[in-house]
This record gives structure tokens, C-alpha cells and sequence, in this order.
């Protein structure tokens, strides 16, 4: 079974050879967390899937993204080339929750409700889980622009963790690093990968929700970072120490590092700011603590300063300042009454609202024409005709022909639950709620099924489902 996985994984047929064909690159990989020393990850480089496969039982965390090439330290034992700016194509995005308050049921339910979707793998780890989104085809780092792709993929991997903030994703843990191999696997479909199309376009309109755009360019930056009133603010900050789950110390002397680095400090200069920030700190950082942050921000592999990093440690460390950074990434949507046009994610909720206060709770849909949709809403008609096309939200389903046509509307999330309670009826007068879950699928999915919800049945047959019902 872990063949197959590491199969979907890296695209792999028959098992051919990583460096062959469009292959090409390495995979690290170490057989315990204890492996990850001060020095540097003591593990291997590994060149061929079936070297992967062979010894994959023994270890724990490996880069399910590809590099170009890594190189062995004899020296410290240690092995290096997972960066960024190294990678030779993306394979999956990782989303790391730190706590086991949820079950599985939850994080998958909370994939469905307010992300992308469901993920290929849910994986128990000792504190708790990983998600896997495996891409259907791999991401490749353009040779020539780099750092476009780079931004883009960055921006996907931020989404998805931003998306399931209320499970408790690591916001700030590494987008392309070390991750579980897929072993304790308590959740998997493999037909659940995702296209980079698919990503883009989904976090293009979670980012819309947001206020922010995926593929702006970098505008040139007239105000130094040290000048902007964040810096300041964490220049005078005293009592940061950080928490389990919570940025500190470390975070925030890199962020001011990252700044000074991008302003055109030399090392040094940074080191001078460096030092005097840490003396004011009431739980001081030791000196090899702070070389090792001021190396890594001059090392030229960081862009600059996170906007999620330092909204978060002014949040934290200096809340009365109410400071915020805008960076290049913002676009200012008007408010929809200035607007001549609609956004469709606007007319998607529109509707939605419109359905739930409408819709019997007892039935599947509520009946409405197109026209009198259009009607009820003021929509256009071309507008909604754009809109079904591409709405992952909303059901219709069509009964008869012409103009005795009925549509029938609802939303995936009405469906399910009235699909749910369907079930739970039916089983509280004849038990068995697999078996009548099953039963009210076969009698309602053909409604949804020719509409291109085949996904939606599979997912509710899913053990996870039923397992925890009384």
C-alpha cells in the first residue's frame, strides 16, 4: 500500500528511475524526528523511486517534493539542498495541524466545507495530523522564472492553510519542507488529487474573498521597511518569549533581519540591530541563536519580510500600536454598491442566501424557473448561465422539457444535510444507518449524478461518515 501511494505521489508508472525523462532531481529524506539537529537534518539523498520504496518503512519525514540536487557533508554527517530557490517540481501541498482536538471526521468535513476540497491523505503523526494534496500532475519550477512560479505555488500553499484556520493549521510551518511519509494513514481517496489549474483558479477566488490577488507582480517598494511603523513598533517591543503554536523570539528577530537584509544593510549593520534588540528582550536569545537567524536572513533565499508574520507579532507584541503592512499583494476592491457589476462570488452567495431561506428543509430543492431566479435576485440571465457553469456551491437538476421545465436549486452543503437527515430518519425506525444511508443515496444521487456530482456520492459512502453515528 505504500508503494501505491509513493506511486501517486511521483507520478510514477512501473517505477521508472527518477532521473529519467522529466524526473530528474533528488528526495531527503530521515529515519526519526531526532535526526533534525542544530548542525543540520542527518539523512539521505535519495536519486531513484525505487530506492524511495525500498527503504521507505524506515523513515519518518521525507521531502515529498522534489530538488535538483543535494549534496552530503561528510564533516557533520548532514545533508543539504531543500530550499526554495532549489526545488525542481511540486508534487503535493502539505497542511500540518499541531493538536489532535479534531478527529479525522472534522478535518475532512472542514476540507469539504472551507477549502479546496478533500485531501488525498490524512496522517496521524504523535501531536497530530498532516493533510496531503497531491497534484494529478506535477508543478515544475520554470527555469527562466523561477520566482514567479515559486510565488504562485507559495500562494496556493498559504491558502490552503489560511482556508482551515478553524482546525488549526500551522500557518507558518514550511510550505516545501520535511513531512510524514505515508504510513499511518487514517484517511485516504486517491482519486482526490487536484490540477495546478484547479489550485489557481480556487485560490484566485479565495484570495478575491479576501481582498487579495494571486499574480500581481511585485511593484518597486518606495518606503523602507525600516521606516514603515511595524518595524518600529517591534524595535520597542520588551516581553516576547513565544508559546507552543505561537510566534516569539526567534520569528521576530528574523522578521526585523529579513528587513534590514532587503533595506541594503550590510551584515554587520544587522547584527548591530540585532544585538540591541535582543538586550532590551526581558528573556534574551543566546548569541549562537542569533548568529544562526542573522545567516539565514542575509543567505539571499528569503524574499523579505512575511505580511502573515508580522500581523501576527503585532497582534501579539504590540496591539496598541494597530499597525499594519501593506505590501504590493493588496488590491482594493470597491464596495459593491460603487460597483456597476457584481462579483460571481457575490451572485454565488446572493443565491445561496436566497435558497437557504427559501427551501423547505424537508426537501431536497426549491422549484423556481431561471426567469423567476433572475427575477427574485435581479441577476442577469447571461450572468447566472456563467455562473452554474462554474459555481462548485450550487445544485440544479432539470425535470421535463421546454416550457414545462422545473429547475430544482440547492446548495452542496443543504444536499448533504438533507441527505443526512434522510438517512438518520430512516434509521431511527428500521436501524442500520449504513445500510439506509446507502439507500436514500441510490434514491436521490441520480438527481445529481447527470449534473456531474458522482464526487459528491462517493464522498458521502465514505466510512468516515457513519463510523462515530450512535
Amino acid at each position: 500500500m505504500l508503494t501505491e501511494r509513493l506511486s501517486l505521489l511521483f507520478h510514477e508508472e512501473d517505477a521508472p528511475k527518477m532521473h529519467q525523462a522529466k524526473q530528474k532531481g533528488v528526495v531527503f529524506a530521515v529515519h526519526n524526528k531526532h535526526d533534525f539537529t542544530a548542525s543540520g537534518a542527518k539523512g539521505h539523498i535519495l536519486h531513484s523511486f525505487d530506492t524511495l520504496c525500498a527503504n521507505a518503512p524506515s523513515y519518518s519525514h521525507f521531502t515529498p517534493n522534489v530538488y535538483r540536487v543535494g549534496a552530503f557533508h561528510a564533516a557533520t554527517s548532514t545533508i543539504s539542498g531543500f530550499t526554495e530557490k532549489n526545488l525542481h517540481h511540486i508534487n503535493a501541498f502539505v497542511v500540518d495541524i499541531d493538536t489532535k482536538e479534531f478527529t479525522p471526521q472534522q478535518l475532512l468535513l472542514t476540507c469539504i466545507d472551507e477549502s479546496v476540497g478533500a485531501p488525498t491523505w490524512i496522517i496521524e503523526t504523535t501531536r497530530g495530523y498532516q493533510l496531503y494534496f497531491v497534484l494529478a500532475a506535477p508543478l515544475y519550477m520554470a527555469k527562466d522564472n523561477h520566482a514567479y512560479t515559486l510565488r504562485i505555488a507559495k500562494r496556493i500553499a498559504y491558502n490552503l492553510k489560511r482556508s482551515l484556520h478553524s482546525i488549526k493549521a500551522d500557518l507558518y510551518c514550511n510550505d516545501f519542507g520535511f513531512f510524514r511519509m505515508p504510513l499511518n494513514v487514517v484517511w485516504e481517496q486517491h482519486s482526490f488529487t487536484y490540477t495546478v489549474a484547479q489550485l489557481i483558479d480556487w485560490s484566485s477566488r479565495f484570495d478575491d474573498n479576501a481582498h487579495l490577488c494571486l499574480k500581481t507582480p511585485t511593484a518597486h517598494r518606495k518606503q523602507l521597511y525600516i521606516h514603515a511603523p511595524w518595524f518600529k513598533a517591534l524595535l520597542q517591543a520588551t516581553h516576547i518569549k513565544g508559546d507552543k503554536g505561537q510566534l516569539g523570539r526567534n520569528n521576530t528577530l528574523f522578521t526585523l533581519a529579513l528587513a534590514c537584509f532587503h533595506d541594503g544593510f550590510t551584515q554587520e549593520a544587522t547584527q548591530n540591530v540585532l544585538q540591541s534588540v535582543n538586550a532590551r528582550l526581558h528573556a534574551p536569545l543566546r548569541h549562537k541563536e542569533l548568529t544562526t537567524i542573522l545567516q539565514s536572513a542575509h543567505s539571499g533565499r528569503y524574499t523579505g519580510p512575511s505580511k502573515a508574520y508580522v500581523e501576527e507579532l503585532i497582534a501579539l507584541y504590540a496591539p496598541e500600536q494597530h499597525v499594519h503592512m501593506h505590501t504590493h499583494w493588496y488590491k482594493h476592491k470597491k464596495e459593491r454598491t460603487e460597483r456597476t457589476r457584481s462579483h460571481f462570488n457575490e451572485w454565488e452567495q446572493d443565491i445561496i442566501t436566497y435558497i437557504t431561506a427559501q427551501k423547505d428543509p424537508s426537501a431536497p430543492f426549491l422549484w423556481h424557473t431561471q426567469k423567476q431566479m433572475c427575477q427574485a435576485l435581479n441577476i442577469p440571465q447571461s450572468t447566472l448561465n456563467a455562473l452554474l457553469k462554474t459555481s462548485s456551491q450550487l445544485i440544479t437538476t432539470i425535470i421535463g422539457k421546454g416550457r414545462g421545465a422545473q429547475t430544482g436549486w440547492t446548495t452542496v452543503a443543504l444536499y448533504k444535510q438533507f441527505l443526512f437527515e434522510q438517512a438518520l430518519q430512516k434509521a431511527t425506525q428500521k436501524g442500520q444507518y449504513y445500510t439506509q444511508l446507502h439507500y436514500v443515496l441510490h434514491y436521490y444521487a441520480p438527481l445529481t449524478q447527470n449534473k456531474g456530482y458522482e464526487a459528491l456520492y462517493n464522498e458521502l459512502t465514505q466510512p468516515y461518515y457513519y463510523s462515530n453515528v450512535p
